[in-house]
């Protein structure tokens, strides 16, 4: 199994985890194993909003609003 192992000073990881405040600005070890072989794409089924009991909601639903409508709302 192919995997990463290195040790770096945590501040340049900063911009991509979010550390505990005893971890900054020391040396951390860090350790990337794979957890599968394959990516497996993301379903692009329409799927219903699980929290609405009913029909599914028409494409329509989705248009963008009148000129009218958002001025209403203040937008």
């Amino acid at each position: 199994m192919d995997y990463l192992h290195q040790t770096i000073n945590s501040a340049r990881l900063a911009g991509i985890i979010n550390l505990p405040i005893a971890l900054r600005d020391k040396q951390v070890e860090i350790i990337i194993v794979p957890t599968g072989d394959t990516y497996v794409e993301p379903s692009k089924q329409k799927r219903n909003l699980g929290f609405i009991n009913g029909p599914p909601l028409p494409d329509s639903f989705f248009d963008p609003l009148p000129e009218e409508e958002l001025q209403l709302w203040g937008l």
